[in-house]
């Protein structure tokens, strides 16, 4: 099984300074563990929202460039042309706090990369209806 998966984390959130919803102690040393994938989920709904309003990182080109760095040793721009093939929506499109919709796609294509296989969509919907921050 996927690290992410199995840390409920399916973007693999890294440790940090926030502490989420859903989030309990696990072992994982360098990611972040939920207590069910739904939560992992909606941390990354609240990451990315905090990605478009305090960093205005409002594309699928600005936010993979700091999701996944190629100083961290990531082929970024592969991961780019995988989010936008998978999502269906262009690399620079302009996302907004209310383009919800966009996001599950994204998000999806996003736990599609970081775990190798097709996110389940259900868990998606509920991780985004778990949060308040980005509306449909």
């Amino acid at each position: 099984m996927a690290r992410g998966l199995k840390n409920n984390n399916p973007l693999n959130i890294r440790h940090n300074g926030d502490t989420f919803v859903g989030e309990i102690p696990g072992s994982d040393k360098a990611f972040k563990t939920f207590s069910g994938v739904a939560y992992g989920y909606r941390a990354a709904f609240v990451t990315l929202h905090t990605y478009l309003t305090k960093y205005r990182r409002n594309t699928i080109e600005t936010i993979l460039a700091a999701w996944a760095p190629p100083e961290d040793s990531n082929d970024t721009e592969a991961y780019i042309t995988a989010v936008e093939k998978e999502s269906g929506i262009a690399r620079d499109k302009m996302l907004t706090a209310t383009g919800g919709e966009d996001y599950i796609r994204i998000v999806a294509a996003m736990s599609r990369v970081e775990n190798g296989v097709k996110a389940k969509m259900p868990e998606v919907e509920a991780g985004f209806n778990l949060q308040w921050k980005i509306k449909k």
